[in-house]
């Protein structure tokens, strides 16, 4: 099966019957919910941080799920209006923005604590039009995201690389731009579980030295990517967090744990969004009686 960056522009290989399709595919969450999980392990933000991030090809709100589960505050763009017009309907937590990323990113230098993207760095490599030259619009989106991250904070993006040119210039084009890292590997030497998280630094904080982190080598998860397949063949792997176990709970039958602090916290950052969001009272997050 051919790549999908190979048949369609994002704009349109995306519209609103696969948008809808591919949001709505259970495995297909699942598989998203997993590469984020390990995006944000590796992002290492400090430990009980409330980041503000963004989400590099946000699509419906997927991978921002889990960033709000984990009480992220974030904003994602897309270049797919489909896929954005999913995520409203869900009524997802974080601030959507139409955008292609290969056209440069218009924020304040230093607004973010980081940045995640699943699946989305391939199509950059792809020239849709005329005037496209992904050397360049490479350089163009790395050098805007650099200019917009906080000293020492991470990108980390998890992409299906067409071939090893393609992970060079990738790469290359991120080190021009004054990113340093490079490359992690999970289950390097599985066929089918092989994952490529490209872990990039901007700048280090606080005079701290340069260490990539390391891959993961364990136990290989069953079940195949869908998206996966589409981009070589490969299978994903098993990660299993907080967040996940919450999913594992729901397919059991039993519902995730969400106490008053919980359903507070996401009301607090709603209103700081500027939500309409109705006022706390001693009923907040409790319980309701089934008939």
């Amino acid at each position: 099966m051919s790549r999908p960056e190979h048949q369609a522009p994002p704009e349109i290989f995306y519209n609103d019957i696969e948008a809808k399709k591919y949001s709505s595919n259970s495995r297909m969450i699942e598989i998203q919910a997993r590469m984020t999980e390990r995006a944000l392990e590796l992002l290492a933000l400090p430990p009980g941080k409330i980041g503000y991030l963004l989400d590099i090809g946000c699509g419906s709100g997927l991978s921002g799920q889990v960033l709000s589960e984990q009480s992220h505050v974030w904003l994602g763009l897309d270049i797919s209006p489909a896929m954005l017009d999913v995520a409203l309907e869900k009524e997802v937590d974080g601030d959507l923005l139409l955008s292609d990323m290969g056209e440069g990113l218009y924020f304040r230098p230093g607004i973010f604590d980081g940045a995640v993207s699943i699946s989305a760095l391939q199509w950059l490599c792809n020239a849709d039009k005329k005037n496209h030259v992904p050397a360049q619009r490479l350089k163009v989106f790395f050098q805007a995201l650099y200019n917009s991250l906080a000293r020492g904070a991470r990108a980390i993006f998890q992409f299906y690389p067409e071939n090893p040119d393609q992970m060079e210039l990738i790469t290359t084009m991120a080190m021009k731009c004054g990113f340093s890292g490079g490359l992690v590997i999970d289950y390097p030497n599985s066929a089918k579980a092989k994952k490529y998280f490209l872990c990039l630094f901007a700048g280090v904080p606080h005079g701290d030295e340069f260490q990539l982190p390391r891959g993961l080598s364990g136990e290989e998860g069953l079940g195949s990517d869908e998206e996966g397949e589409d981009n070589g063949g490969e299978k994903e792997a098993k990660f299993l967090t907080k967040s996940r176990k919450d999913r594992e709970r729901r397919k059991e039958g039993r519902r995730a744990i969400k106490n008053r602090d919980w359903v507070l916290a996401k009301k607090d950052r709603q209103r700081k969004q500027g939500k309409d969001v109705r006022p706390d009272s001693q009923y907040s997050a409790r319980s309701r009686r089934r008939f």
